[in-house]
């Protein structure tokens, strides 16, 4: 009797043992593929990621339209201090490392210091050997200056605490006036200022020999005097003298949209965006009159033909001709002619506030 018993008992609980398992393993497979899908889920994430900041960044380079000229004798020289008490119409200020450079246009020179408080015939000479150059831009490792009246493009590399000219491009469009590096495409812009044309240089990150790898252009900007370009993001902005700012698509200089402005700030010179504004630095109205140099600054570009802008200008001393703005260590540096004195202007922005504006040299 009690053989049957038992019997009946485990024959009772085996398919309760029976479900119990048979749900634990569902609930592990479902748990497993749970995992999978959160993984490939992840993964694609990442693939994605890695494929836009590939699409963003080129790879080595293959092709080029042309290489630089190299430099037969870079033998590092005696280092020139700055023969100048002054500057003369300078127009770009820009820092790398621990080193500001100093584009100072009509002495015809480059300058460098590792302050801004030195007197500037305390600096050395980077190079003196340009016609009206207006700006410098680096990766770090190969500095690029636009010799703007040559129509070249010279490359320094440091040596032994010098700056040593080891390259040069030629025939650089007409006039090339800006140039920068935007690191997330790794490319140095150079901008050649009347004829449209925007030339692209890269180099290898295991070499520092410069390759011209692309020229594009915006063919409604030939002939027009156009002093900058702006990067946004994936977009590109350009001021030009024809009373006019074009938006236009990095990638390809699609033309996205064109914003007009009054002839009294026909002959912008610079584009720059700080906070919720765009700043623009004027030279000129449309006759070539100075004395409609100002900055203006504006929350949206469809307003200015309306005169939706404000001027900002009172916030210096007003009068001169502001050129180029550049954001280095958390302020704000602004380069200017047509005041004695007043060469190189230092402020900052704070809640969209211009304050603490000084005079640096």
């Amino acid at each position: 009797m009690k053989n049957t018993q038992e019997r009946q008992s485990k024959e009772t609980l085996r398919p309760t043992v029976t479900a119990i398992f048979l749900i634990t393993a569902f609930c592990v497979c479902m748990l497993a593929l749970i995992l999978k899908y959160n993984l490939t889920k992840k993964t694609d994430m990442n693939v994605s990621a890695i494929s836009s900041a590939d699409a963003r960044t080129p790879g080595p380079i293959a092709d080029y339209i042309r290489a630089s000229d190299v430099i037969s004798d870079t033998s590092v020289t005696n280092v020139k201090t700055n023969p100048c008490t002054d500057l003369c119409v300078p127009t770009y200020l820009t820092k790398v490392d621990d080193t500001y450079f100093l584009v100072d246009c009509y002495h015809d020179q480059v300058i460098y210091n590792d302050n801004l408080t030195d007197p500037l015939n305390e600096w050395k000479v980077m190079t003196d050997d340009i016609d009206k150059g207006h700006t410098l831009a680096s990766d770090g490792t190969i500095y690029m200056i636009d010799d703007t009246e040559r129509h070249r493009i010279l490359i320094f590399e440091k040596k032994d605490d010098a700056y040593v000219h080891t390259q040069t491009f030629y025939n650089i469009g007409n006039r090339p006036h800006y140039i920068i590096y935007d690191e997330p495409t790794d490319t140095f812009y150079a901008w050649s200022s009347m004829s449209g044309e925007m030339y692209l240089f890269r180099h290898n990150p295991d070499d520092t020999r410069m390759y011209l790898t692309e020229i594009r252009r915006i063919e409604s900007l030939n002939n027009v005097y156009v002093r900058s370009f702006t990067i946004v993001d994936d977009e590109i902005y350009f001021v030009s003298d024809n009373s006019s700012i074009i938006r236009a698509a990095l990638d390809s200089f699609e033309i996205i949209d064109t914003y007009p402005v009054p002839d009294s700030m026909a002959g912008m010179i610079q584009l720059t965006t700080i906070q919720d504004y765009f700043y623009i630095t004027i030279s000129t109205d449309i006759t070539g009159n100075q004395d409609y140099a100002t900055i203006i600054r504006t929350r949206d570009l469809s307003t200015l033909i309306n005169g939706g802008y404000e001027d900002i200008y009172n916030n210096f001393i007003g009068g001169g001709t502001p050129y180029y703005i550049t954001a280095l260590d958390d302020a704000y540096y602004l380069t200017e002619h047509r005041l004695p004195g007043h060469s190189v202007w230092k402020f900052q922005v704070e809640d969209n506030i211009i304050k603490e504006v000084m005079t640096v040299y």
